[in-house]
């Protein structure tokens, strides 16, 4: 079985967050959320919220152990842009490009990977 957890528009680029995901793809639900408690980064603590909001519906809704949800999948995708300006010399503006993300985390249980295989 696979859940699904959803954080929109956050304000990070998706570059920045698809270098912290690429990490935690894999690993069991238990042992990425340790590893992003320990990694310096905005995303990571994003990602990490992310992730525990996936395993309270896994817990909650689906009635699975946390023990057995492996991360599937951990995505970045493109947000909204938000656009500015920044004056610029002799009257002039320059654009600054404010982009944001999606961020979805697919948890799924070990005991379907396993007669998956």
């Amino acid at each position: 079985m696979e859940v699904h957890a959803i954080t929109r528009n956050v304000r990070s680029t998706p570059q920045k967050v698809r270098e912290v995901a690429r990490i935690i793809q894999g690993m069991p639900a238990s042992k990425a959320v340790d590893t992003l408690r320990f990694i310096p980064r905005k995303t990571a603590r994003l990602l990490g919220k992310t992730l525990k909001s996936a395993i309270a519906n896994a817990e909650n809704n689906h009635n699975l152990s946390s023990e057995d949800l492996v991360v599937l999948s951990a995505r970045a995708d493109q947000g909204p842009v938000l656009k500015r300006i920044r004056p610029s010399a002799k009257g002039s503006a320059h654009p600054i490009r404010k982009s944001t993300s999606h961020i979805c985390i697919v948890l799924s249980d070990v005991s379907t990977n396993d007669n998956q295989k």
